[in-house]
């Protein structure tokens, strides 16, 4: 499994400063027809400002699941924060047409 690391222009999380975006390969198992690294950043920069409660928390890393409108399309992204420190982790993201 690979990762790539991204800087980006500074957002903000849980009022926490983000800088870096770090992109697990997982997406590109099922869904590289239709997700890019590119996508997924444009994605990251929609979750500027929230301030939201983690999905679930395990040994120093949160993890959060959001649905997101981009380009007239809905996506959903599933990343972590991990205590301490200042980049987005992004685990999947995929084109999801559910409501909830």
């Amino acid at each position: 499994m690979s990762r790539r690391t991204y800087k980006i222009e500074t957002i903000v999380i849980n009022e926490l400063s983000v800088h870096h975006v770090v992109v697990d390969d997982h997406y590109m198992v099922k869904h590289s027809d239709h997700i890019s690294d590119e996508l997924i950043l444009e994605l990251v920069k929609l979750l500027n400002g929230i301030d939201q409660q983690p999905d679930k928390s395990i040994r120093g890393f949160s993890y959060f699941v959001n649905l997101l409108m981009f380009d007239k399309k809905q996506y959903r992204l599933i990343w972590l924060l991990e205590d301490n420190q200042i980049y987005i982790g992004v685990i999947n993201a995929y084109r999801d047409d559910r409501r909830e």
